[in-house]
């Protein structure tokens, strides 16, 4: 008993694996990820130069708020100075206009003073940092001292200046209250004893208590101790530039371009709508890929693969025809549409030819038909010989119609090499190509599939530019999607999959390829002249019906039996 293995299913959506996939496919973008390199690497040689000869001094400030006491824990330092204020007055023009004094800074120069300095307030602290930066190490660390020292100038002023104000408040109101005391004082003195005499004795005492509490109020002010802070470390000129250096500078311009590039190769492709892989391909089209074929150096590369001295594509084709035969579903019927998404079918007709000669190879009766009845090209382009009566061809077939409309019954044998040799139907321009299609011979032809040992290979247009696919598909079942993965879209492979689908087919497969050779070199738009130049030229000549011959003896012309060698031609030159 012969075990048929079971068709091949899409790859399960598991996620180290689509991880590891979509991290390969961000290594596509070599251009991106290069440019994000070198745009860091700029960055970090820029960076390098431009602090080589930056220098930074530190001086640092604790505050202090006004006390009597100041081991009085009871007042909290953070409560009676507000440091953000503290930091702006520090930054302040006034400020800098102060240190500019000192320094002796010309007004040209006054925007360059104080735009070296930084203020920073290290957290849960009441420090103020001052930062200076400079190109002498020497500048730094005195403009540093400079900035703070004018910093606490102005801070000291501004305490003094507020507690001059608060006094003469004071005094304000003492002055008042001392000259009624007096007056009521010596009123007291000059009244007998009496009502009268009580009476200015108790104003008086009252009003020599408010005296005294202005005068005690005056001078807990005058005993405040206003030191407005002290400088823990003053700044020192520095030894070494504050830059990282040329290559600590160059290896995080790397790192950081690195990301980048990683960044705009991720949103690359997260807006690419092609295909970057075989699991997109197999994700789209719900079927495995069979295949990939190895890049062409040779400008083209042969038709047919057999007998090349580059083993490797051969070796892929059979691949491909291994692990169809092996697929139930296919095997059933052994019926196989080979179609190309959209563009050239140039390499479809090159998986077509040499699938067809892979299985040849196994031993089986395998019939070629070129469905593509509006570019015909494999029978023009070959030279034929005259040769036996052909294996698939019906007498009478071209003679039960009233014209000699495709399928006519010619029939070439194309020799295969080692590999063997197998039938080719080659197309022809039709009238009318869906009636051609669908004619009762075409469905003859196909369901040759059906004797035992044989297998029917047909190659059809595009599918998304034709409907001519789409006609075929329930009498073949099985399709078989040659694509370029980098020039067709995900969008596109759904389709198709939905199209053949609602067809009644179904996808085996896919085999994906390389861009072709002229393609590369002119782009679409000489690939489009291309197929618009084959497209225009003149039809080839009309192969004369099956006949009988008078002499038993002499070969048929065109009678099917022709044979043909395709080892020579190249897909670039078709």
């Amino acid at each position: 008993m012969t075990e048929t293995n079971r068709p091949a299913a899409a790859p399960a959506d598991d996620e180290p694996d689509l991880l590891r996939d979509q991290f390969k496919q961000l290594l596509r973008y070599r251009r991106l990820l290069g440019a994000g390199v070198g745009i860091g690497l700029l960055g970090g040689v820029y960076l390098g130069i431009s602090t080589a000869d930056t220098y930074v001094a530190t001086a640092d400030v604790v505050l202090r708020a006004p006390t009597d006491d100041p081991f009085n824990p009871s007042l909290a330092p953070d409560k009676a100075i507000n440091i953000g204020s503290e930091r702006q007055v520090a930054l302040s023009s006034s400020t800098a206009e102060q240190a500019a004094k000192k320094l002796g800074v010309a007004d040209k120069d006054f925007a360059a003073l104080r735009g070296g300095l930084q203020v920073t307030n290290p957290p849960q602290t009441m420090v103020l940092r001052f930062t200076y930066t400079s190109a002498s190490p020497k500048e730094a660390a005195k403009r540093a001292n400079a900035m703070t020292a004018a910093y606490l100038l102005k801070r000291q002023e501004a305490l003094d200046a507020t507690r001059d104000k608060m006094v003469k408040g004071y005094e304000d109101q003492r002055d008042p209250v001392a000259k009624q005391l007096d007056d009521t004082a010596r009123q007291a003195n000059n009244l007998p004893a009496g009502t009268a005499r009580d009476s200015a004795l108790s104003s008086k005492t009252d009003l020599q208590s408010k005296v005294n509490t202005l005068n005690g109020n005056i001078a807990k002010l005058a005993a405040l101790d206003m030191t407005p802070g002290r400088v823990t470390s003053p700044a020192t000129p520095p030894a070494a530039p504050d830059g990282p250096g040329i290559p600590m500078s160059l290896a995080l311009g790397a790192a950081v371009g690195l990301a980048l590039g990683l960044l705009a190769a991720w949103v690359r492709l997260v807006f690419d709508p092609a295909p970057r892989s075989e699991g997109d391909v197999a994700r789209a089209l719900r079927a495995p890929v069979l295949g990939s074929l190895p890049r062409d150096k040779t400008g083209g590369g042969p038709l047919l693969a057999a007998g090349e001295a580059d083993p490797r594509l051969a070796e892929e084709y059979r691949s491909v025809a291994f692990r169809l035969a092996y697929d139930s579903r296919f095997a059933d019927r052994r019926r196989l549409l080979v179609v190309a998404p959209r563009g050239s079918s140039e390499t479809a007709a090159a998986v077509a030819v040499n699938l067809a000669a892979s299985f040849a190879e196994t031993g089986k009766d395998v019939l070629l038909i070129e469905a593509d009845l509006r570019t015909p090209v494999l029978a023009s382009q070959l030279p034929t010989d005259a040769g036996g009566r052909p294996r698939w061809s019906q007498p009478g077939a071209a003679a039960a119609g009233s014209d000699a409309d495709w399928p006519d019954g010619r029939q070439l044998v194309v020799d295969a090499g080692e590999s063997g040799s197998f039938d080719l139907i080659p197309g022809e321009r039709a009238r009318n190509v869906p009636r051609a299609l669908t004619s009762p011979r075409a469905t003859r032809l196909i369901s040759e599939a059906d004797s035992p040992n044989s297998t029917v290979v047909v190659l059809a247009p595009p599918v998304l530019s034709y409907a001519d696919a789409l006609a075929l598909v329930d009498r073949v079942d099985g399709v078989l999607v040659v694509c370029d993965p980098r020039a067709v879209h995900r969008s596109d492979l759904s389709r198709i999959r939905e199209l053949i689908g609602g067809a009644g087919g179904t996808v085996l497969g896919a085999v994906l390829h390389t861009p072709l050779a002229t393609e590369k070199r002119g782009g679409r738009g000489a690939s489009k002249k291309a197929a618009a130049a084959s497209g225009a030229g003149p039809a080839p000549a009309p192969q004369p019906l099956t006949r009988q011959p008078a002499d038993p003896g002499e070969p048929i012309a065109g009678d099917g039996g022709d044979t043909v060698a395709l080892r020579t031609v190249r897909t670039g030159r078709r």
